[in-house]
């Protein structure tokens, strides 16, 4: 049986993407398809500190079943990543609506519309 070339090359482009200094790095998949592929990036070198930052499966539980729902559910996860959230529902959470601004690291904006702070 020969090897997969597209296997290859996500493997290439996952192992380089977890040693760029990037914010998010993440693979969709099933569980199962996430320990073959952290075995198979074990296998090139990458580490235990480079394969933590591998967000697998992405996104966050919200019952996605479509390709639009499942879409909203990785976006989620960055959006939360990115300003430090949790996820968790915000009705009973105890945590402010609104956290105060922070910069977007990558271009320095403030994360707000119309925002020219």
């Amino acid at each position: 049986m020969r090897a997969d070339p597209r296997r290859e090359v996500r493997r290439t482009a996952a192992a380089l993407a977890l040693r760029l200094p990037v914010a998010y790095v993440g693979a969709m998949g099933s569980r199962r398809t996430h320990l073959d592929r952290d075995a198979r990036l074990r296998e090139v070198g990458v580490t235990d500190r480079e394969l933590a930052r591998l967000r697998s499966p992405i996104g966050l539980d919200l019952g996605a079943r479509t390709p639009e729902e499942t879409a909203v559910s990785i976006a989620a996860e960055i959006v939360a990543a990115r300003r430090g959230g949790t996820g968790v529902p915000l009705t009973g959470a105890p945590t402010p609506i609104h956290r105060d601004r922070e910069p977007d690291h990558a271009s320095g904006a403030t994360g707000r519309i119309g925002s020219r702070a």
